[in-house]
């Protein structure tokens, strides 16, 4: 039977008692270590590489020729080491950025998964290092990824960058809307703001539970007179709605066209609404005939439909 080691662990200082003098020399000398750790050939390391104030650890590059930098530390990683490492990367304008650390802490292994999701063309990884022997052999680094890019990162930052956009754009259809609203005349919106991760903004009918609402999403906007009286109010939503619906015919030809009136059986909610085609996604150039639609549809509804709210008994 031939012979079968243990694999020890050791202290890092152990094998490498200094980190600037011991291990980030003998990591220049060896970094296709590093390359096995994080999944592709790295070449040209070189030690203590200046960006004026400071010196990076390692500097190497790709196989096409990308710089990376190196950080080596040792102990708890900390703010210090992470800030130094991108501005080694920007100093150096690599595209790889690795944090060695002894002990990586919670808050800096998510700092670099944020990191990777970001929109900056980057990679970040980050590796533990550990001292290893193999029974009486000599001591031996052992490097461990614990972060780093991954297509689903890419993923989450892309997304994270369209729903940014997408709030911003919403955000100036609200505030565009709810000038429009004044402009039209309807004060129950006068004081109201919407923010761009808003879909809908109410404002009270006179009556507990009823609300007159604008909903803006990417391509279809509608208006409608909300009917929620709360907790385990599905019979009264309904009985609330049947009321008003008796006076369909005169609320439809104030208001001007057909409204929708939505029982949304299953749902505790009830409502009088209509749609309007296009939303802050639809061109810059109809936002301006999106809104007046909005605008007048409500003013109408409103019309239409304020005596009847004010006449129920609730």
């Amino acid at each position: 039977m031939s012979l079968v080691e243990k694999i020890s662990r050791i202290g890092i200082r152990e094998a490498f008692p200094i980190e600037p003098r011991d291990f980030t020399p003998w990591l220049t000398e060896n970094i296709d270590v590093v390359g096995e750790a994080i999944g592709f050939e790295l070449v040209s390391a070189e030690r203590e590489q200046s960006t004026g104030n400071f010196s990076v650890d390692i500097k190497a590059e790709t196989v096409d020729e990308s710089a990376v930098v190196i950080e080596n530390q040792y102990g708890n990683s900390d703010h210090d080491h992470l800030g130094k490492l991108i501005t080694y990367l920007s100093s150096f304008q690599a595209k790889v950025a690795i944090w060695i650390v002894e002990s990586p802490k919670q808050e800096h292994i998510n700092a670099i998964t944020w990191l990777n999701e970001g929109e900056n063309n980057c990679d970040f990884y980050l590796l533990r290092v550990e001292a290893i022997r193999i029974g009486e052999s000599p001591a031996a680094p052992l490097l461990s990824l614990i972060a780093g890019p991954s297509v689903e990162s890419k993923q989450i930052g892309k997304k994270r960058k369209d729903d940014s956009e997408n709030d911003r754009l919403r955000g100036e259809f609200w505030r565009l809307l709810l000038e429009g609203s004044i402009a039209m005349g309807i004060r129950q919106f006068n004081s109201l703001t919407a923010s761009g991760k808003d879909a809908w903004l109410g404002s009270s009918a006179g009556k507990s539970g009823l609300s007159y609402v604008y909903w803006v999403n990417q391509n279809g906007c509608r208006i409608e007179l909300r009917i929620d009286r709360g907790k385990d109010s599905e019979a009264e939503n309904l009985q609330i709605l049947n009321e008003l619906k008796q006076h369909q015919n005169e609320i439809e030809n104030v208001f001007g066209d057909s409204i929708n009136w939505a029982d949304l059986e299953g749902y505790r909610v009830c409502s009088l609404r209509y749609e309007v085609p296009g939303g802050y996604k639809s061109n810059r150039n109809n936002w301006e005939a999106i809104i007046l639609e909005l605008t007048s549809r409500m003013k109408n509804l409103i019309e239409a439909t304020s005596k009847h709210v004010k006449a129920l008994k609730l």
